[in-house]
């Protein structure tokens, strides 16, 4: 196979649908170093929730990001994309599809979020290149990666009680934190995107966390696309 050429990863949204599964992954190992675990610069006065959803065929995409204060956590702006899936579905490359429609809200966004926090994984993938870092290299911005379920790894069950929280660890290294946002509930697997570090990104989703499982900015991202999605195939009326 001939080397693949170094894409720069805000300009590949058509591109990879033309590029083979070897060289995509070539791509990710790439992208994957240029990921850093950084301390935020100043303490975020904003935060951003960002959630996708699909048609059953596969075919529409809609994604919505909104924009929250800190640490009101109350809704600045939303916005909202539909959009045609071009690229299939590859387990361990489905950024390559999830991505394009969440850059293409963000982009109609006013506000610029201090940090971006993602209903999807970070540095907890098989290749340390979840949805949350392919977005944070996209935009340039500091994202967590907030999953509802593991992808990889093995970890102690946390403590029943809310703020209870364990190492999630993969083939000797830490790649994130399973945390309790709720008394007795499932917990989440919670990851460094890009430009934050681990222990930022857990106590960011513990501050938004308002009563429910999933924090604040997620937990109304997808509430807003389960919407969307709805009102769009004709079962529900806004």
């Amino acid at each position: 196979m001939a080397p693949t050429r170094k894409y720069d990863v805000t300009d590949l949204s058509e591109r990879s649908c033309r590029l083979t599964i070897p060289q995509l992954i070539e791509l990710q190992s790439q992208w994957q170093r240029q990921v850093s675990q950084i301390p935020l610069p100043h303490p975020p006065k904003t935060i951003a929730g960002a959630d996708l959803t699909f048609s059953p065929d596969g075919a529409t995409c809609w994604a919505v990001v909104v924009v929250l204060s800190l640490p009101s956590l109350e809704i600045i702006e939303k916005a909202q994309t539909q959009t045609n899936v071009t690229f299939p579905y590859v387990p361990g490359l489905l950024s390559f599809r999830e991505a394009p429609a969440v850059v293409a809200a963000f982009r109609q966004l006013s506000h610029q979020p201090d940090v971006l926090m993602v209903d999807g994984q970070g540095l907890a993938h098989p290749r340390r290149m979840g949805l949350a870092c392919h977005l944070g290299l996209m935009l340039d911005i500091p994202t967590i990666g907030c999953a509802k379920s593991r992808l990889i790894g093995q970890y102690r069950t946390p403590g029943p009680r809310k703020g209870a929280s364990s190492r999630l660890m993969h083939q000797g290294e830490i790649i994130g934190r399973v945390v309790r946002t709720r008394d007795k509930v499932k917990p989440l697997f919670i990851s460094v995107g890009h430009k934050i570090t681990l222990a930022q990104a857990l106590h960011l989703v513990q501050r938004c966390c308002r009563g429910y499982r999933q924090p604040e900015p997620t937990r109304q991202a997808h509430r807003l696309v389960t919407q969307l999605r709805l009102t769009f195939s004709g079962h529900s009326k806004l």
